[in-house]
C-alpha cells in the first residue's frame, strides 16, 4: 500500500502550533507551484491556453495571488468571489463568470470588472441584457442531457441543474448574436472528482464535436472552448493520480481530429480547476482532545465538520496521519469525530489507525481544496485560521481564526433591550 506523505514533520509541526493553535489549515506553497507549473505544461501545446482557478475551492486571496503569478485567471461564481479576484488584480478577460440563478448585481459586477460572462441558461440573456447589456464576448453552459452519463458526484445531467439544452445552444448563440455578442465560448460541467481521464476527454471531444456543428449549422465560429474542472485527485493512499501529460496528449488528438481537421483552428482551451490544482496540498491539523469507549471507540478532535464538512456530507474518504506514530500498526479501529450536536460530525467511520492519545496531534490530508472553503457557524463553531508554508519554510498566517466577537458581528444586541414580546 501506498503512502501519503507530509511537508512537514512532527517537531515542525509542533513547533507550529505554539504560535497557531489547532486546529487549522496549512498550505505547501512549493507544491502548489509545482503542480500549477505542471498542469499548464500540459496544455502547453494549445497556444492561448489558460486555466481559471475555481476560487470556490479554496477562496483566499493569498493562494489565488500565488496561482495568478503563475499564470492562472480565476473562474468565479458570485459577488464575493469577484471582489476577491480584484482585489488580487486579477481582472479583465483573466476572469470566468460562470453562476447559475444569478442576481442582477453580480451579472454588473462581471460586466463592471471585463469579465468573461459564462451564462447557465437561455433565459439569462434577456435578463442579462436588461440590467447591464450584452457585452462583446460571451460563451453557454452546456448540458448534454442523455447524451452523457456524467459522474457519481454531479450524477446524470439530465438531473443537473446546470446549463442550457443542446437546441437552447444554437438558439441562445443567434439570440445573443443578434444583440451584439461578437466573440463566442463553450462550456460545460459534467463531471467532479474524476479519476478516470477519459471522462474529461469525452467531454472535449463533445464541445468539439459541438463546435464543428454550430460552425455548419448557424455560422457561429468559437473563440474558446471551456472544459471546466472535474479532474479528481487520489484521495486514498491506494489510488493513482491522473497521468497529465497523457491527458493533455489524448484532448491534443481530439482537438487535431476535429477542429483542425474541420478547418476551426484556432480555438483556445480553457480550463478552471479548483480541487487538482490545491487540493493535495492543504492539511487539517488538529489534536485530540478526549477518547470515549462504548459500543464503539472514539476519537474526539477539536475539529469538527466545520471545518471540512466532506465526509459529512458525501461521506468522502479523507486520509489520517497521527503525528508521530506513522510507523506503528493499524491495530486499533477508530470513529475520528468533531463535537457537533450531529451524529455524522465524523472524519472517519470503523478506521484502522494506531493506538491513538490524548494530546495527539492529527493530521488530515487533501484539505486544499472544498475544506475551509465549506465552513460554517453551527452550534456557534467558529471557522479556524489558514496557514501557508513558504517554500522558504516559513509559515504565515493568511487568514486568522475567527472569534467569538465576529460570531456576533451582525446581531444588535442593542436592539434586543428595545425588542418586545
Amino acid at each position: 500500500m501506498s503512502t501519503k506523505l507530509l511537508p512537514f514533520t512532527k517537531n515542525q509541526i509542533e513547533k507550529i502550533i505554539k504560535k497557531y493553535p489547532t486546529p487549522f489549515h496549512l498550505y505547501d506553497e512549493k507544491a502548489i507551484r509545482e503542480n500549477a507549473r505542471a498542469f499548464k505544461n500540459s496544455f502547453a501545446w494549445n497556444e492561448d491556453f489558460k486555466e481559471f482557478f475555481a476560487v470556490k475551492a479554496a477562496p483566499n486571496p493569498y493562494l489565488m495571488k500565488i496561482l495568478h503569478k503563475e499564470g492562472f485567471g480565476a473562474d468565479c461564481s458570485s459577488l464575493p468571489e469577484l471582489m476577491l479576484a480584484d482585489k488580487v488584480g486579477i481582472v479583465g478577460e483573466h476572469i470566468m463568470f460562470s453562476s447559475n440563478n444569478t442576481p442582477a448585481n453580480e451579472y454588473v459586477k462581471a460586466k463592471e470588472l471585463g469579465a468573461i460572462i459564462n451564462l447557465d441558461d437561455i433565459s439569462h440573456i434577456p435578463f442579462l441584457e436588461k440590467h447591464c447589456g450584452i457585452p462583446e464576448v460571451i460563451s453557454f453552459r452546456y448540458n448534454p442531457g442523455h447524451l452523457r452519463k456524467g459522474n457519481p458526484i454531479i450524477g446524470d445531467p439530465v438531473e443537473s441543474k446546470y446549463g442550457f439544452t443542446r437546441s437552447q445552444i444554437f438558439e441562445g448563440f443567434k439570440i445573443a448574436r443578434k444583440k451584439g455578442a461578437k466573440r463566442f465560448g463553450l462550456h460545460s460541467f459534467v463531471i467532479s472528482n474524476e479519476l478516470n481521464r477519459e471522462s474529461y476527454v469525452e467531454t472535449a471531444r463533445m464541445l468539439f464535436k459541438l463546435a464543428v456543428d454550430l460552425k455548419k449549422e448557424i455560422d457561429i465560429r468559437l473563440e474558446f472552448v471551456n472544459l471546466s474542472g472535474g479532474i479528481g485527485i487520489p484521495y486514498r493512499p491506494e489510488q493513482s493520480a491522473v497521468d497529465l501529460i497523457a491527458l493533455g496528449k489524448e484532448i491534443e488528438r481530439e482537438y487535431k481530429g476535429i477542429i483542425i481537421a474541420n478547418d476551426l483552428h484556432p480555438i483556445k482551451l480553457f480550463t478552471e480547476c479548483g480541487r487538482y490544482i490545491t487540493g493535495p496540498y492543504g492539511y487539517l491539523v488538529s489534536t485530540v482532545l478526549h477518547k470515549k469507549d462504548i459500543y464503539k471507540q472514539y476519537i474526539g478532535l477539536d475539529a469538527s465538520m466545520a471545518n471540512l464538512m466532506r465526509p459529512a456530507l458525501y461521506g468522502a474518504y479523507h486520509h489520517i496521519t497521527v503525528m508521530g506514530k506513522e510507523d506503528l500498526p493499524l491495530d486499533h479501529v477508530y470513529d475520528v469525530t468533531g463535537s457537533l450536536c450531529e451524529n455524522n460530525d465524523k472524519f472517519a467511520i470503523d478506521r484502522k489507525l494506531p493506538k491513538i492519545d490524548v494530546g495527539d496531534i492529527i493530521v488530515i490530508h487533501d484539505t486544499g481544496a472544498h475544506g475551509h472553503a465549506m465552513g460554517f457557524n453551527y452550534n456557534g463553531k467558529l471557522r479556524s485560521a489558514e496557514l501557508l508554508l513558504r517554500e522558504n519554510g516559513e509559515v504565515v498566517q493568511i487568514r486568522r481564526a475567527e472569534t467569538v466577537k465576529d460570531y456576533f458581528a451582525t446581531l444588535d444586541f442593542n436592539g434586543l433591550t428595545r425588542f418586545k414580546v
